[in-house]
């Protein structure tokens, strides 16, 4: 009997998931990364179905970019204790809904946002853990908080009462490894400097440069179509 095609995706998908996730853990292994870094299934584009399906498969994180997209999915799965991280651009007028049905932001780079995340996050949930978004190349086509800006918006985001900063994320240029090698020593810096019990975690790595992210100090890597296959945009 032929099975049905969705089957034999979701057989792929689960198969990919597996190869990403063993791989993960040979590098944690190699690298005695304490914590051991985290896999974000970056989900954009992709189907409530899929993530349903990788959630059963123990795959408990997962990135969303598209708010509106996002939405629909969490309205979807709310009947499944899903933790979803929001790792797109911010504007100001989406601050609302992010703050409302997201549990991470990895992607505040401004004192404004973190203060519409903070004041619009509802009594009844705990507080939201956010990553401030470094642009660690300068690099003027990407978003993220400057070097020079990152003291004051650390003081900013731990003076908000519904904000728990976790730690920093980067979207390196090409060639990541001095990124991932400044990214970690901002990270040790400001540990050092500020009193924040929570700061532990360190956003950065994909599927390309896993093993290079992980060994300079990645906590959580974000990997996309290495676990669903490629983005349909159209």
């Amino acid at each position: 009997m032929t099975q049905a095609p969705h089957h034999s995706s979701s057989n792929a998908l689960i198969e990919r998931h597996t190869a990403v996730k063993e791989r993960l853990d040979a590098i944690n292994d190699t690298y005695q990364a304490n914590p051991k870094a985290v896999l974000l299934a970056v989900s954009k584009t992709k189907p409530s179905s899929d993530i349903a399906t990788l959630y059963q498969a123990g795959q408990g994180d997962f990135g969303e970019n598209y708010l509106q997209e996002a939405l629909i999915k969490i309205n979807e799965l709310a009947h499944l204790p899903i933790t979803w991280h929001y790792i797109g651009h911010i504007q100001r007028n989406k601050t609302k809904d992010i703050a409302t049905h997201f549990d991470w932001v990895q992607t505040v780079e401004r004192a404004i946002i973190a203060q519409r995340l903070s004041d619009q996050r509802p009594d009844d949930r705990p507080p939201l853990n956010v990553l401030i978004q470094i642009n660690i190349d300068d690099e003027a086509s990407k978003s993220g908080c400057h070097i020079d800006e990152l003291d004051g918006l650390v003081q900013a985001v731990m003076g908000l009462p519904k904000l728990t900063l976790r730690g920093l994320m980067i979207i390196p240029s090409k060639d990541g490894t001095d990124a991932f090698v400044r990214t970690k020593a901002i990270f040790d810096d400001i540990k050092g400097r500020f009193d924040l019990p929570d700061f532990d975690t360190l956003s950065m790595g994909m599927s390309g440069d896993m093993e290079q992210a992980v060994a300079h100090g990645s906590t959580m890597v974000r990997v996309g179509t290495a676990i669903f296959g490629e983005r349909d945009y159209g």
